[in-house]
């Protein structure tokens, strides 16, 4: 019966931004975390009392994502796997718990059928953040379960079922508190309990729940219980305001469009409208998405517009409802839809409690009799047990659809969403049991057989339809792709923009752009698609436009660090290094305040701090520098790899010539990450200088060992072997760095350089030619490869050579001055020379 299988998506998990962030970059999930952050931390693993945070306090739904990490890392089998494990759990237990609501009949298995098949609950089963919903919604039917049973000990009169009765309600305030700790709504479970006790245990009409609450009627034993869900209610609430500090949420004006506007009108029409969409999505959920934000459902402006129609319908249907439950049965034969027998004047409900044969509250049993011995003895009954009536069965269904809608309607507080899908979990359980009761009621008015089937056929027939929709939503989250191509109609700006994301991600570069650019077609100023673009264009190496988007996307969100990271580094490589500069100190100086993502907000700005001090070190400011890496330390988050960033701060003491300093951080760095490459060869390089030259040079050949196919490493060890007055070994070693770095001119120039030291003059010949073709209008290439031919006895080439330089670098004290030795030389082997005209 449960069609939320692994269809669902067992590919791979769903990673969007909040997939990312719940998951994939939550450091919370990581075994070298504390466990216990998470009783600090939010879902998104941002301290709860952060400025940025989302205030979602779900630790056991954190931790259940933990054991999961813990047992196989990020694949994605484990995650689904118990997300439909739960939801098999949940259906269980709603089908066991309509069972004694609805009686004999498939009544209780239709209302399973119709839970385990619905399609809203795709999000909250196959997409693996639904899992808070889907372990909220488990523990809150435990919590209905234990205090179920705890009404129905409250009619033994025994002193030994006392504490056995306490026990059960101590269990469901636990299972409640347990269902709030995996998603908020779970402590209307309270409140749910208490319709329960009220409407369906006791089967009381309004007025008289009203003298129950007033003191009209004395009945100890129910005002405790239900005083007992107040005050655990009030101590849940109460701790969990604390816990997330003074400060509410802060959420953006794209999240909950209606929450920024600043007409009271247009507030109150939305927010009164968006519970009558929720409803229809579970009475036809033939439209569904991943996301519901922006525009998705365009804002009621006025009273003139027609969805206000269906506003009214909704309030007046269910307040009709609500009506018709509240009234209660009118007499003793319409209590009953079924048989059943009464037991010494009292008759027996569905093993919920007994009904009230009068209008006033009766709720305490006969005398117990007492058997031979003395003991007391319950009366009990053999006789069928009726389920309770259909209004008692609507207002408990109504209130499992309300209850736990409440903290989503934006009544008490402004939400993060506008609609989301995976909410709706709790709440179908009422729309369920809702649809199974009328059904069942229904069909008892039927006395034609024929019209009997046709009822029960037309069930079936709904569960299939439902079946067969759940399962081709499925196939839109069984990948990123088709799930974001399916949402296209219903939020056209986000899906288009993550779709880019995932197209993107496939090397599918121009496909990307279109969709980013489709995106913004739909919305312009959506901050993070302008961003995306412009990383885009910038891989594409088509800076400038990349420019013109970072500043589009800084214009929507100026606290976008990301974007004056990528555009520090887009003008540092261009040259325009005051420029860059200026771009880095201003994504270093925002302030760590409302920001959505603050883990990647700090470490954006941790590296303009690294790379606005590596600019500086590059200017020769190494105490400027080490000023920025130490700022830069202090705002490190902790998913942050610092490895470069301590290698940096180890080569601006080397400059300083603080050598003990700078081993400490070139350790660090390598202790950060054992198989860095640079801070191998910069801390070999401080051994040699230090005298350690066997340590320095098992550093150098470990950091060759690491990357064989690297000239670099080959390179620093030649100029360490060079120093070692080892030619020949040095000459190896730059033949090879040229050979495999062959078009980078650095690697090349300098093998040139260490091939003329060891007097291959031949070899460094070849390379400066190499390096000369890499960078034509380099001077110092041209001179030095003038140099080389003059010594090796190619004059006219080396004339040319240092014309060509000339011609760049016209002041050369050192070119002048090979060239008139040069000419010197052809003069006296009377060989022509020539001008830089003649060139």
């Amino acid at each position: 019966t449960i069609t939320h299988t692994f269809v669902s998506g067992l590919a791979r998990l769903r990673y969007n931004g909040t997939f990312s962030r719940a998951i994939k970059t939550n450091q919370d999930l990581l075994p070298e975390t504390p466990w216990t952050n998470i009783l600090f931390d939010d879902f998104w693993g941002t301290l709860l009392t952060h400025s940025g945070s989302h205030k979602s306090f779900r630790p056991l739904c954190t931790l259940s994502f933990r054991l999961n990490y813990a047992v196989h890392g990020l694949r994605p089998w484990g995650y689904h796997l118990l997300n439909v494990a739960l939801h098999v759990l949940v259906t269980a237990l709603f089908t066991a718990f309509t069972r004694p609501l609805l009686g004999r009949g498939p009544w209780s298995l239709l209302a399973g059928l119709l839970f385990a098949s619905h399609p809203i609950h795709t999000e909250a089963v196959a997409g693996v953040v639904g899992r808070a919903d889907v372990g909220a919604a488990a523990f809150f039917l435990l919590s209905l379960f234990c205090y179920a049973r705890h009404c129905r000990l409250r009619r033994d009169t025994r002193t030994r079922v006392v504490g056995r009765r306490w026990a059960w309600m101590l269990g469901g305030l636990g299972c409640a508190a347990a269902s709030m700790l995996w998603k908020e709504q779970g402590v209307t479970v309270l409140a749910v309990s208490a319709v329960y006790d009220l409407f369906v245990f006791q089967r009381l009409r309004l007025t008289q729940v009203f003298a129950l609450l007033l003191g009209k009627v004395k009945e100890r034993k129910v005002l405790l219980s239900l005083a007992a869900l107040a005050s655990w209610g009030g101590v849940l609430l109460a701790a969990r305001l604390f816990w997330m500090g003074s400060k509410p949420p802060n959420f953006s004006s794209s999240d909950n469009p209606a929450a920024d506007s600043p007409h009271s009108l247009t507030r109150v029409l939305t927010f009164l409208y968006l519970p009558a969409a929720n409803a229809w999505l579970l009475l036809c959920p033939d439209r569904l998405s991943f996301d519901w934000s922006m525009e998705a459902v365009p804002l009621v402006r006025s009273l003139s517009d027609w969805r206000n129609l269906h506003t009214t319908a909704f309030y007046l249907g269910f307040t009709l409802l609500a009506l018709f439950g509240l009234r209660g049965p009118a007499s003793k034969a319409k209590e009953t839809n079924e048989k059943h027998q009464n037991c010494n004047e009292k008759s027996i409900s569905n093993g919920n409690g007994y009904h009230a044969q009068d209008t006033n509250l009766h709720t305490h049993l006969e005398p117990p009799k007492t058997t031979l011995n003395g003991s007391h003895r319950p009366q009990r009954c053999s006789a069928q047990m009726s389920p309770p009536p259909t209004e008692n069965l609507v207002l408990l269904s109504l209130a499992i659809m309300s209850l736990p809608f409440l903290p989503a309607t934006n009544l008490f507080f402004y939400v993060g969403f506008v609609i989301a899908e995976r909410v709706l979990y709790i709440p179908s359980m009422g729309f369920c049991l809702l649809v199974a009761t009328g059904t069942r009621a229904l069909y008892i008015r039927l006395r034609s057989p024929r019209c009997r089937a046709a009822l029960l056929c037309l069930c079936a027939a709904l569960v299939l339809l439902n079946g067969t929709r759940t399962v081709r939503r499925n196939r839109d989250w069984n990948n990123e792709e088709s799930l974001y191509k399916s949402g296209i109609s219903v939020n056209p700006a986000k899906a288009w923009g993550n779709l880019g994301n995932v197209l993107k991600n496939q090397g599918k570069m121009a496909e990307a752009e279109k969709a980013y650019r489709n995106a913004l077609q739909h919305r312009g100023n959506m901050a993070d698609m302008l961003y995306n673009l412009g990383l885009l264009l910038q891989e594409d190496q088509r800076f400038s436009e990349a420019l013109h988007y970072y500043k589009l996307a800084l214009g929507s969100r100026p606290t976008l660090a990301s974007a004056y990271l990528n555009m520090g580094i887009i003008l540092m490589n261009r040259g325009d290094l005051d420029e860059a500069k200026r771009t880095f100190a201003t994504c270093a100086d925002i302030p760590d305040e409302n920001l959505k993502d603050p883990h990647a907000h700090k470490s954006s700005v941790t590296s303009c701090l690294y790379n606005l001090g590596k600019l500086l070190h590059e200017q020769g400011q190494q105490e400027e520098a080490l000023s920025l890496y130490k700022e830069a330390l202090q705002k490190m988050p902790p998913q942050f790899a610092p490895h470069s960033l301590f290698n940096m701060m180890g080569e601006a003491y080397m400059r300083l010539n603080r050598p003990e300093e700078a081993g400490h951080w070139y350790r660090e760095s390598l202790r950060a990450k054992p198989d860095h490459i640079p801070a191998h060869l910069t801390y070999a390089k401080l051994l040699s200088l230090t005298g350690q030259k066997a340590e320095a040079e098992k550093f150098f050949l470990r950091a060759i060992q690491l990357d064989p196919a690297k000239g670099n490493g080959y390179m620093h060890y030649g100029q360490f072997l060079l120093e070692q007055a080892r030619l020949r070994e040095a000459a190896e070693m730059a033949e090879r760095a040229a050979e495999l770095e062959s078009s980078e001119f650095d690697v090349v120039f300098s093998a040139a350089h260490m091939l003329r030291q060891a007097s291959l003059n031949e070899a460094a010949e070849r390379q400066y030619k190499r390096a000369a073709r890499l960078r034509p209008d380099y001077p110092a290439a041209l001179m030095n490869l003038g140099a080389i031919l003059h010594l090796n006895g190619k004059l006219p080439e080396a004339e040319a050579n240092y014309l060509r330089a000339l011609q760049l670098k016209p002041d050369d004290a050192i070119t002048q001055s090979n060239l008139r030795k040069l000419r010197n030389i052809m003069k006296r082997q009377e060989l022509q020379t020539r001008r830089i005209g003649d060139l």
